[in-house]
């Protein structure tokens, strides 16, 4: 098991477009991921949508990333690029 702790740039947080390229990047990669707003204990699944914004993470906040499997180091790096990303960059990928 890998973990991460990293902080939100993108300016809407874990909402609408970051969110969606979150969950997207997610799903690329062979392992389970989970994220929780650091400090909580309460881990939800990253390739749902709906768990994403639930947590309600908001640009400067740091999230705490868990992932397992064999992609495990690959995805969090890649889930780290979305996150540090400035919203405006996502858009153009």
């Amino acid at each position: 098991m890998s973990e991460r702790v990293v902080e939100v740039v993108p300016e809407a947080g874990l909402h609408a477009r970051p969110a969606s390229k979150f969950v997207e990047t997610v799903n690329e990669y062979d392992a389970t991921v989970e994220i929780a707003r650091a400090g909580d204990d309460d881990l939800v699944p990253a390739g749902s949508m709906i768990a994403i914004t639930s947590i309600g993470a908001k640009c400067g906040d740091e999230v705490r990333l868990v992932a397992e499997g064999e992609d495990a180091e690959a995805a969090l790096d890649a889930l780290e690029g979305v996150l540090t990303t400035p919203e405006e960059e996502l858009t153009e990928t």
